[in-house]
């Protein structure tokens, strides 16, 4: 059993302010000379990129969805360890999963991790309401501790007043800050919620901002005090990452820049604990790469740097002949997007790598959300055929095919989710996966050990030229 403080900041629904008051309550007790560990709920980078600047180490994500519960305990306990306090930032509403039981809640994240909850609540409009709003999810589940409460865009000192004084007379659920309404976001915003940390040059500043705010208005010593109250946690008897493969490792390139840039830490760290050397590249710089034995094109915002990468005629080049020479390939979401042969937004068609015979085209509204499983129904270098992999998917662009993919050459039929095309995804070219589905390494456990050995078989059919 290990003493692992910890706690959950939650809202009523997405908008709350809870992302705010988390990177503030990180960078606060940072600063106070604490060393803390972030976790975000559910699938999510740019909250979770914010999180790890904010406290100054990595964020993790932890998903009941993507996760069975011994392994997302275990990868809790193991990223948690040595920390004097974690801090876990809910996403949606509190008790918001994908159906009518809650299940993959923040709430149900809560009950796994025994860890006492904090509620943001928007107080836009509300005085005595928010006592019946706090003490409805006070007793809403069994098992949930909901044990404080922060008050968020209050109007002045007589709203702050009523409102915990309301809350403290109906409910037994300490009030532990009221923050005051911002006349503007500290972090801007954008149609896939904060603004990219990898385009935002004041981010220190900002963060240093919304420490100090959270210093000013949240009672760090009570929220500190509460994360120490959280229970022993028991982390359970299973293996999380892979064993590596003998031999010298093969080189697996990864683009880390301000076009592709969305990795779980942990697919990175299971790569490389399954034997891999991993190299760091960009697609926006003309630098020669070293010699690569496999590539990971995660996902981004490559409508961002549209422009940029399609004037990088060297690295397209080099990408799409990679590919041809048999080089494994594997492409989430905004690396399906570079592999096409153009992106389209603003009436404009900007030349990419020409890998695949498509082209996606940027819309106003999301094209992909939420939770997908499909079934593997074509041999591949990265997932056993007739499996069935758990991911997630969010983007607003649309894939267009102009010389339509035939259905063999998907190797995933759909089985919840909207996919690439026809309600396939994981397009294959070669020994190239592409398609708009992410996927965690920890719950799709065969991944990195396959994609390392196709990986060390083209280095070996290098070696044998």
């Amino acid at each position: 059993m290990n003493a692992l403080p910890r706690l959950i900041l939650a809202g009523l629904s997405g908008g709350s302010g809870k992302t705010i008051v988390s990177l503030g309550l990180c960078r606060a007790l940072v600063q106070k000379g604490l060393a803390v560990r972030p976790f975000k709920k559910g699938p999510d980078y740019i909250d979770a990129a914010w999180l790890g600047l904010a406290a100054r180490t990595d964020c993790s994500n932890l998903d009941p969805f993507l996760l069975s519960r011994e392994v997302l305990t275990a990868l809790f306990a193991d990223k948690a360890a040595g920390s004097d306090l974690s801090i876990i930032e809910g996403n949606r509403g509190l008790f918001d999963g994908k159906d009518v039981g809650g299940s993959c809640s923040t709430a149900e994240l809560a009950r796994w991790l025994d860890c006492p909850v904090v509620l943001v609540l928007d107080c836009t409009k509300m005085t005595r309401t928010a006592a019946a709003v706090v003490a409805g999810c006070r007793h809403f589940e069994e098992g949930l501790r909901l044990a404080g409460v922060v008050l968020n865009r209050t109007a002045g000192e007589r709203h702050r007043k009523i409102l915990r004084q309301a809350i403290e007379t109906y409910t037994d659920v300490p009030v532990l800050g009221m923050l005051p309404k911002l006349s503007e976001n500290p972090i801007p915003e954008r149609h896939m919620g904060l603004v990219s940390d990898q385009e935002y040059a004041g981010r220190e500043a900002a963060l240093d901002a919304v420490g100090r705010l959270a210093a000013d208005c949240l009672d760090l010593e009570g929220l500190a005090a509460l994360a120490r109250s959280a229970p022993a946690l028991a982390r359970p008897d299973v293996r999380l990452w892979p064993e590596a493969a003998a031999g010298e490792p093969p080189v697996i390139g990864y683009v880390r820049d301000a076009a592709l840039w969305f990795y779980y830490p942990e697919n990175l760290e299971a790569l490389e604990r399954a034997g891999a050397r991993l190299v760091r590249l960009s697609l926006l710089d003309t630098a020669p790469w070293p010699e690569i034995h496999g590539l990971y094109l995660g996902g981004g915002f490559p409508e961002t740097q549209a422009e940029a990468l399609s004037a990088n005629t060297a690295v397209r080049e080099r990408v799409r002949s990679l590919v041809q020479a048999g080089l494994p390939l594997y492409a989430e979401c905004g690396g399906f997007m570079y592999l096409c042969r153009s992106l389209e937004q603003e009436g404009r068609s900007f030349p990419m790598a020409g890998v695949l015979p498509l082209a996606t085209t940027l819309c106003p509204r999301p094209q992909g959300l939420g939770y997908v499983e499909a079934r593997v129904e074509r041999d591949n270098p990265f997932h056993p055929q007739g499996g069935v992999i758990r991911g997630h998917e969010f983007h607003y662009s649309a894939c267009l095919a102009p010389d339509p993919a035939a259905p063999g050459d998907f190797a995933l039929r759909m089985e919840r989710g909207q996919g690439l095309q026809a309600g396939r995804d994981g397009l294959l070219t070669g020994n190239a996966w592409a398609g708009y589905i992410h996927i965690h390494a920890l719950g799709e456990p065969h991944w990195a050990p396959r994609f390392v050995a196709a990986a060390a078989r083209f280095r070996a059919s290098l070696a044998s030229k």
